[in-house]
This record gives C-alpha cells, structure tokens and sequence, in this order.
C-alpha cells in the first residue's frame, strides 16, 4: 500500500509539473518571439549604426566575462593560500612532537611528520598554480578593459544612436534569461518525479513476484501432500458412514483453498490427476476393506472397464 500510494503520487507530480512545464515553455518560445519582432522593428528605424556599433557591446560583454574569472581566480588563489598556511602549522607541530625526548622512536609521529610535509609540497603547487592563473585572467581583463576604452572614444557617435536597440536587447535577454531558468527548473524536478516513479514500480514489481512466488510454493506444498490430507477427520468419518467407503471428493480443497487457487490451476489438476488407482494398495484407515475391493472387482468384470468421475464445487 505504501509503493502504491509513492506510485500514484508520483504519477500525480509527473502530471502536475509536465503541464507547468508545457506553459513554461511555451511562454518561453512567445517571448522569444515577441523579442524577435520587436528588435527587427528597432534595428529598421535605426539602420546600419547598430552593426557598427556591435564590436563596441562585444568587447564590453567579454570584459565582464573576463572580470568575472578574474574575481574565480582570486577565490582559489586565497583558499590556497591558506591552505599552505595550514600545512606549514601541521609541519611545525609534527615536527615539536618528533623533537620531544619521549616520541624520537615513536612511528606515529614519524608517520604525521611525512603526511604533513606532503600536504605542504601539495599546498604549495596549488597555490603556485593558482598565482599562475590570476595573474594570467588578470592580463586578459585588463586588455579586455583597454579595448573598450578604445572602441568607446572611436564609435562614440553610432554607440549613442544604437543605445536604444541595446537596451532593448538586454530586457529581453534578462526576461528570456528568467524563464529559461524556470524552465529548467521544472525539467529538473519532471526528471525527479520520474525516478521515483520508477523506484516505486519496480519495488511493486518485486512484491508481486515474492507473493506469486509464495503462492507457488504453498500450492507445491499442497500438491506434494498425501491424497485426502486436507480433508479433516470428522469429515472423512461422515462420508464412511454415509457411503460405507472413503469418498473419494476428500481430495477437493476446502473453500479458503479453493478461494487462493484459480480455475485455470483446477483445470489442470483435473487433467493431471484422474486416476485413483494408487489407492488400491493403501492400508491406512481411509482405505478400502477387502469387501470393498471384492465388491469393485466385481464391478469391473461386470462393465469391463473402470471409469472415475470426480465432481468438484466451488
């Protein structure tokens, strides 16, 4: 019960975000659109400064970019810096405890001393390299600025005449931005929903194949059992005393059986166990007495062939 309710509420959430999904998108492609028609319109009013003036929003866009890795690179160089700090204050610890006059043959502290030292040399070329690194997004940044400054004084004029379509530009590209990242969002959490879905279906998979497999096993059980087993001793009494013989119906399964075994599984014990003639030789107190037996030879010399009919009620 517990899968099942995980199941359909999964279910629920696949179809609940899969819709928000579709108006995501789809709200996405229209302003994308819209954005489109309207920065045409813009561009035909202006004419051909906008393309003269590209280069100039260009290289402002890589210097932000450049600006952005340059500020990255300052992070990790820090972090490694303090990263090395700390190493160097494990050494000097390691090596106080080695020089103690009680821990000079103590592996241990042999063993933190070299681990220490490791972690330094490995500081070390970390914050060597990130040095490295800040130094060369640093350049590139400041190269990135000195060519804006360039581009500004030279297109001065088309860049103040296209400045409409621009700014233009950027409000669509922020809203695009917005629901781009919704969008994702929803993806994200559609593709959550379908694993759980997943994980709870196949956990009822499992269950389903322990229970078949448990049925199975009990019917096996049944079958194995010796004929008449099931059927209890008061009630094999009474059919002795009514017919004057076992009843052959004993084997028939009581109702909480017949409620557990399909008709398809009756069927083919019909098919695969009608014949009694095992029981001839059975001695117990459900078994035939001599009279019986004279009696049924009797009737077998008399019809010539011996003919079983078992009924069954459900």
């Amino acid at each position: 019960q517990e899968e099942l309710e995980h199941l359909n509420q999964a279910n629920e959430e696949i179809n609940r975000v899969e819709l928000q999904l579709d108006e995501a998108r789809t709200a996405y492609r229209r302003i994308l659109s819209e954005s489109a028609r309207k920065l045409n319109a813009q561009g035909s009013q202006l004419g051909n400064c906008i393309e003269k003036a590209r280069p100039y929003y260009e290289a402002r866009r890589l210097a932000k970019e450049a600006q952005q890795e340059t500020q990255k690179a300052a992070l990790r160089y820090e972090r490694a810096v303090s990263m090395h700090n700390a190493a160097r204050e494990m050494v000097f610890v390691a090596e106080q405890g080695v020089m103690a006059d009680k821990n000079r043959l103590d592996p241990t502290w042999q063993e933190m001393l070299n681990h220490a030292t490791c972690k330094v040399n490995e500081a070390e070329e970390e914050r060597l390299r990130s040095e490295r690194e800040h130094q060369r997004v640093t350049q590139l940044c400041q190269q990135a600025e000195a060519k804006v400054q360039a581009l500004q004084k030279s297109l001065k004029r088309v860049i103040v005449k296209s400045k409409p379509y621009f700014e233009l530009k950027a409000q669509f590209n922020q809203i695009l931005e917005e629901h781009k990242a919704k969008v994702t969002a929803l993806e994200r959490l559609v593709s959550q929903a379908k694993t759980r879905y997943s994980v709870a279906l196949r956990n009822l998979e499992q269950i389903s194949e322990q229970i078949h497999a448990r049925r199975l096993q009990r019917l096996i059980v049944r079958r194995a059992s010796p004929v008449g087993a099931e059927a209890s001793p008061q009630h094999a009494s009474t059919e002795v005393g009514v017919t004057g013989g076992t009843h052959l119906g004993a084997e028939c399964a009581p109702a909480d059986t017949l409620s557990v075994l399909s008709l398809q599984t009756i069927a083919s014990d019909l098919q695969k166990f009608d014949s009694v003639e095992h029981l001839l030789g059975l001695s117990d107190a459900t078994s035939l007495n001599s009279d019986e037996l004279e009696e049924r030879e009797q009737r077998r010399g008399g019809q010539g062939h011996f003919k079983h009919h078992r009924s069954i009620s459900l």
